[in-house]
């Protein structure tokens, strides 16, 4: 009887552990899909999500001035080798950087990759019909930040 108790209480133990509650899926960044624009001037950025499929959302980023396209990027979200979603990012169609999800909650997620130069640190913050996209090195320095309203 003892090792029944104790293989039901550890089998408790493990439930109750934080290792075991749900895991953290693409679909719980849906809150990210949208068609968002930024312009100051003749400068204008937009980013775009689609809103989750098959476990994948599937983005992109353009700004230019004026007439001119100055730099683009494709961007998707998808479960890593472990299950937690990694923000893949392509800048120019290079070959897609990882940065693995760190943090989050309802309307806020961090990714990060400290191996790689720059950036290392991807922040959105969503409020009502705005979204907020930060990068930054590790520690928060060398921030830059893009406030895009709901197109």
């Amino acid at each position: 009887m003892t090792s029944i108790f104790g293989a039901g209480l550890a089998a408790l133990l493990v439930a109750a552990s934080p290792a075991a509650s749900p895991a953290v899926g693409v679909d719980d960044l849906a809150w990210m899909a949208g068609q968002w624009s930024r312009e100051e001037g003749d400068r204008w950025t937009e980013e775009s999500w689609a809103a989750p499929r098959g476990g994948v959302m599937l983005g992109h980023s353009r700004s230019g001035r004026g007439d001119q396209l100055r730099a683009f990027e494709y961007l998707r979200l998808q479960a890593g080798a472990d299950g937690v979603p990694v923000y893949l990012a392509q800048p120019g169609g290079a070959p897609p950087v990882a940065f693995r999800l760190v943090q989050r909650d309802g309307a806020s997620a961090t990714f990060e990759n400290p191996a790689h130069d720059y950036p290392q640190r991807i922040h959105y913050v969503r409020e009502d019909e705005r979204l907020t996209a930060t990068i930054s090195a590790i520690d928060g320095s060398k921030a830059m930040r893009w406030v895009f309203e709901r197109r």
